[in-house]
């Protein structure tokens, strides 16, 4: 098992970007105010390994492919998120739809984790992370989304309310989408000159 550092730090701040505008805060913040934080986050983050565990093995077999083939489908995968999040007009509000009051650790922790892991299948940082471990390592893919998407989780259910009152989201996407982009180039770059 080999860790490269700059691969875990460039996974954290991809799906950092990618997942902070994405409906799974909005939902972390909805059921942090109507359950107990704490059983929310360890709901989310469990559905969330569950989802890089998968992202990461699909990228393994991606990374299987020729080198050429492999970049051409990062640099199409980098392009696509940089639409995704380039075109996005900010935050949706309609998210937060858990409406009654869930007590008790095994109800919270359950309503967490199916809403989490319902709702990210294909998602943008479920592809991004498939992508990035293609290119750049399953372990250290794992380790930097991992961390990247329970850091979001805790972020939301911590200080969600003052983010979005004070960071627009359209900020946050442009940036992220603007990271995709350059790494799309990058990959496109790689292809001519390796």
């Amino acid at each position: 098992m080999h860790l490269d550092p700059l691969a875990i730090v460039t996974a954290f701040g991809l799906i950092f970007l990618a997942e902070l505008p994405d409906k799974t805060m909005f939902a972390s913040l909805a059921m942090g105010t109507r359950m107990r934080p704490l059983y929310v986050w360890f709901g989310t983050s469990s559905a969330f390994l569950v989802h890089v565990a998968i992202a990461v093995g699909a990228g393994g077999l991606i990374g299987l492919l020729p080198d050429w083939i492999v970049k051409v489908v990062s640099a199409s995968l980098f392009a696509f998120g940089a639409f995704m999040l380039l075109r996005a007009k900010g935050g949706d509000g309609d998210e937060a739809s858990e409406t009654r009051t869930v007590t008790g650790f095994w109800p919270v922790y359950s309503t967490a984790f199916m809403a989490v892991f319902i709702s990210e299948w294909g998602d943008l940082t479920q592809i991004t992370t498939a992508n990035l471990a293609a290119s750049n390592g399953t372990w250290s893919t794992a380790i930097g989304s991992a961390a990247a998407l329970m850091s979001v989780s805790a972020l939301a259910l911590i200080a969600g309310r003052f983010i979005a009152k004070r960071v627009p989201l359209q900020t946050v996407q442009r940036i992220g989408g603007l990271c995709m982009l350059g790494l799309a180039i990058w990959s496109v770059v790689e292809i001519f000159t390796a």
